[in-house]
């Protein structure tokens, strides 16, 4: 087998393409041989050990993956041998053409579900359901406030949001990723600066107000960083303030300002609460393949790389310019 490893602490560049040898499955496991994995912001972390989990090096980044069950082992049902599955990997593993998982993470497909498709949703969504469902317990008619809307996660959350009978406002850097949330179905749409100086950050936070008619029921930060105090300074009374990750920093808001709107503060770790609580999970993949074979969710792959260049699709997420969904593919 082929995988793209993390030799050394450090970034995209240090990722190393190595041949190893193919593992055999153990008790209660399945070998995918995989033809897809998704690219999320976590694995830019992982490898820099930055990451809630620390895996023992070498390892191939990756939590996500489609492909085709090739082996399994005791205890584990031998239908699965052949079949087109998308599953969670775990924290680490994906980057590679094969990967041993728990036989009961893998999810069959449909034939006419794209592999890269597959693999690029189960972590986005899952991670989005978990907070908006889960978390927020999100309601019909409520407004929803995503940051970061044009990436992974928020393009998912803009479209559950959607799918859930929210009023969606996507909050993003750039004109044309605002265009690129319109047309996943958000209502509104606010673009920010890169950098927020104090006066950015007062114009952050009315336009939300405005936005949002005075102010988010929900918001969904992934991003983090100086976009954190606005926001939460745009809170609706009782608001839930949904913190799933921090590209731009890990910030340190007033937490007078959750007594003055009577808000939470809500973390969102969605690897962790599918080990606690893997029922659960089954059940909101479930309704998230339903979601999907209904048209109601529509993954947008927006850009794939072979595995041996999967340095460079790292590289995009580092810099917050990917929109939508990068995929590796293995060949």
């Amino acid at each position: 087998m082929r995988a793209l490893m993390s030799v050394t602490p450090g970034g995209p560049e240090t990722l190393e393409l190595r041949e190893m040898e193919t593992p055999v499955p153990g008790k209660g496991q399945a070998l995918v041989r995989i033809h897809a994995a998704g690219c999320n912001f976590p694995d830019t972390l992982i490898i820099k050990d930055l990451y809630q989990f620390k895996p023992k090096r070498p390892f191939a980044p990756g939590g996500e993956a489609a492909g085709v069950v090739e082996a399994v082992g005791e205890g584990a049902d031998e239908r699965l041998v052949g079949q087109r599955v998308a599953t969670s990997v775990g924290a680490f593993g994906g980057y590679a053409t094969h990967a041993l998982v728990d036989a009961g993470m893998v999810m069959p497909i449909p034939e006419e579900l794209p592999f890269d498709v597959a693999a690029g949703f189960i972590m986005t969504y899952g991670t989005s359901y978990y907070a908006l469902k889960d978390r927020a317990k999100l309601q019909r008619g409520e407004t929803l406030v995503v940051l970061g809307a044009a990436g992974g996660v928020g393009s998912a959350a803009v479209e559950l949001g959607k799918a859930m009978g929210a009023k969606v406002v996507a909050c993003v850097s750039s004109e044309s990723k605002a265009k690129f949330c319109r047309a996943l179905g958000a209502d509104e749409t606010i673009v920010y600066p890169r950098e927020l100086d104090r006066d950015a950050s007062k114009l952050l936070a009315g336009a939300i107000k405005e936005k949002t008619g005075g102010g988010a029921d929900v918001l969904y930060d992934p991003v983090g960083g100086a976009y954190c105090e606005p926001a939460l300074r745009a809170m609706a009374w009782e608001g839930r303030y949904l913190v799933v990750g921090f590209p731009a920093g890990i910030p340190n808001p007033p937490l007078n300002l959750t007594l003055l709107k009577s808000c939470q503060i809500m973390g969102v770790f969605w690897g962790a609460a599918v080990m606690r609580d893997p029922a659960g999970h089954a059940q909101n993949m479930g309704e998230i393949t339903t979601m999907m074979k209904e048209g109601t969710l529509k993954p947008r792959i927006t850009k794939t790389f072979p595995l041996e260049e999967g340095a460079e699709a790292l590289k995009l997420l580092e810099g917050r310019e990917a929109t939508g969904k990068i995929v590796l593919t293995m060949g």
